[in-house]
């Protein structure tokens, strides 16, 4: 499921302008780097451009983060209830096949209301996806600390590196080209990997993805604070999928470190 992960997040970054053994299958390739320019009529007043064009930002950003807050709490949901019914990872990977799908609508309604229910119905499905995968981990001797873990450096990784992006206001964008070029190079060793099953291998690829993910999430907050996204719908699916991927293979990292002690 990690690797489709993957192509997801690859599928996002082209539109916009994992990780376990048998989990590494869905989202990263390119991130879509549109510019707004800001105006070039030499006679309008500069100074009211930037007031409307901030708060044009500061209202995508708002919208951004109140939406991702609740597809996370959403996904959450999800993936507790799937936890609960003990759902196996042949059904995990089913839900994660038909996000992919979701994923297409999502992009097609992001500028209507139906864009909300599509961006729901995707997370939610994602979110039961891993239910399996977080079954597994807790099963483990203390599975609890390592998706605890896991959780916690996610979240402060996340929260840090937006605060960066929100307050340095600097201009990411340069990182698209090497951000597609690793995440190329991830999913491809994933689906290697599949077959070859070696564990080092597996855990570099989550490291690296981990890697990835941290530059994607300053790219993506630098494209929403800088004009570059203005649908708030399609920059919370690119955050989400950030966190997700994140998440994902921070817990494939302490829970084998766990296992090694």
């Amino acid at each position: 499921m990690g690797a489709i992960i993957i192509i997801v997040r690859g599928y996002v970054d082209v539109t916009a302008g994992q990780n376990g053994h048998g989990n590494r299958f869905v989202n990263v390739i390119t991130q879509g780097i549109q510019r707004i320019t800001m105006q070039n009529n030499p006679y309008a007043a500069p100074q009211t451009a930037s007031i409307q064009s901030s708060v044009e930002v500061n209202k995508v950003l708002r919208n951004t983060y109140m939406l991702l807050s609740m597809t996370l709490a959403f996904s959450a949901v999800t993936a507790s209830i799937a936890m609960a019914m003990n759902m196996g990872h042949g059904m995990g990977l089913v839900f994660t096949l038909i996000s992919f799908g979701l994923l297409f609508v999502v992009h097609k309604t992001a500028d209507s209301s139906k864009g909300i229910i599509a961006i729901f119905a995707f997370t939610g499905l994602l979110g039961a996806s891993i239910g399996p995968l977080l079954n597994h981990y807790l099963s483990l001797p203390g599975g609890s600390m390592i998706v605890m873990q896991s959780l916690g450096m996610t979240a402060v990784a996340f929260l840090s590196l937006s605060a960066y992006a929100i307050s340095s206001k600097k201009d990411f964008s340069y990182m698209g080209g090497f951000l597609m070029v690793g995440l190329i190079v991830a999913i491809v060793a994933s689906v290697v990997n599949i077959f070859l099953g070696i564990p080092v291998l597996s855990l570099a690829i989550s490291g690296a993805v981990v890697m990835i993910m941290c530059g994607f999430i300053l790219f993506d907050t630098s494209r929403i604070i800088n004009g570059g996204e203005t649908n708030y719908i399609r920059a919370t699916v690119s955050l989400y999928l950030n966190i997700y991927n994140l998440f994902i293979s921070l817990l494939h990292i302490t829970g084998a470190l766990s296992n090694d002690d």
